[in-house]
């Protein structure tokens, strides 16, 4: 068989990589090459698309070291036993390509995941030579986020946390069970282990050194996880419940919801079905509710009977539709813990509202101005020469604000 070249094995690996979703840049130190020699940045614009919480758009190559792999996870694209085809770079190919993408300003950082090889210390030694390399030999000052194997010593995730900005552990299903009947070869106390040990680590290196008074540089964006959604039998609200915990106990800055896509292998043991992504577009909302708007996991789900979000409408609106006698609330007088539960009114929207109202009484039209949903938001409000009367309750509120069904265009 004849050898891969560079572009075939960037083509398949690449490819084999979409299903790795952590891939956001938050928590990267500002780093500018323009001011210390060498190349990247952790602050630029490019052509691919992982946007972080503050809106910048930071462009990543994102590729598999390999996608060869000694574990047989049934949901997995690259598992032993599925027919795909294989690929590995070696670690000077990944090197180049990061260097001549970033010089093209096709990239501002690097995700580097990939399939165990042999063993997990062998493939953790690899993805972390090429971190050093890019640092140290190439001054490489971008983005670079490393997946890190639960299986490997603890002295090659120090090694990689002085290397990436940010480490990612995967806990791949919501429950024991699942991953014990899916990927028995995976053990989820070696994951919490792993996940407990680089929560340690992260907080050992953030304490300032008797030497030079200054916290040591460990993987400053933090660590996040990974959780498939829909290859096992897991409600939402043992998804969302999963999610509180892997917060509170690590101290994570991301869990990250990946929609199940059916393996093209007539012998997976898996169900073929549409890929849930409306789902996972839900779950990513309640779980940005949980962490920024004050919304208790159980609350959330707590008018469903099948533990499952509504697909149809956003949770929040689900939640205020469902605890429709503490609405409408008064724009000029409520507090921001109220305000940040109203339909359609975000974050940014809240604080504005706050600091006009110090000066003066906001009314309807004032608030529209404040967000991209008026539509939604006035039958739970009171502004001045506002009032929604009995809108709030209204039977058919729900099918008035949901969204519509569009004609698509075919030509």
């Amino acid at each position: 068989m004849a050898a891969l070249t560079i572009r075939e094995k960037l083509a398949i690996l690449s490819d084999a990589a979409k299903y790795d979703a952590s891939c956001a840049s938050s928590g990267a130190a500002k780093r500018d090459s323009l001011k210390s020699g060498g190349i990247g940045s952790t602050e630029g614009m490019g052509i691919c698309h992982s946007y972080a919480p503050d809106g910048r758009c930071i462009s990543l190559l994102k590729i598999l070291l390999t996608n060869f792999c000694i574990y047989d996870c049934s949901y997995c694209i690259n598992r032993s036993s599925s027919n795909v085809r294989r690929a590995r770079f070696t670690v000077d190919e990944v090197v180049q390509l990061t260097v001549e993408f970033y010089k093209r300003n096709y990239i501002e950082g690097l995700f580097l995941s990939s399939g165990v090889i042999r063993s997990p210390d062998e493939t953790m030694g690899e993805m972390v030579e090429v971190a050093r390399r890019l640092r140290e030999d190439k001054k490489f000052g971008g983005y670079i986020h490393l997946k890190t194997i639960p299986e490997c010593s603890d002295e090659l995730v120090e090694m990689a946390g002085t290397y990436a900005d940010r480490l990612s552990i995967n806990v791949e299903l919501p429950t024991d069970e699942g991953l014990n009947a899916l990927a028995p070869e995976k053990r989820p106390d070696t994951i919490r282990l792993s996940m407990a040990s680089l929560r340690r680590k992260l907080e050992d290196f953030a304490e300032p050194t008797l030497k030079t008074k200054r916290a040591r540089r460990f993987a400053p964006g933090g660590q996040s996880t990974q959780m498939i959604v829909g290859a096992d039998g897991a409600s939402d609200d043992t998804i969302l419940s999963t999610s509180a915990r892997l917060y509170g106990s690590y101290h994570l800055r991301r869990v990250y919801y990946s929609a199940f896509s059916p393996i093209p292998d007539s012998s997976s043991a898996l169900p073929s079905k549409k890929p849930p992504l409306m789902r996972e577009h839900r779950l990513y909302q309640a779980d940005w509710l949980m962490r920024f708007y004050g919304f208790d996991q159980k609350e959330i789900l707590a008018g469903s009977s099948t533990g499952m979000l509504d697909l149809e409408i956003d949770p929040k609106l689900a939640w205020a539709l469902q605890h429709r006698g503490r609405f409408p609330v008064d724009v000029n007088r409520a507090s921001k813990e109220m305000l940040l539960r109203v339909p359609g009114l975000g974050n940014k929207a809240v604080v504005r509202i706050l600091q006009t109202r110090r000066y003066r009484r906001l009314r309807l039209e004032d608030v529209g101005r404040l967000s991209a949903s008026i539509a939604k938001i006035r039958p739970f409000i009171v502004a001045e020469g506002w009032a929604p009367t009995k809108l709030v309750d209204d039977t058919r509120l729900r099918d008035r604000l949901k969204p519509q069904p569009q004609q698509m265009v075919l030509f």
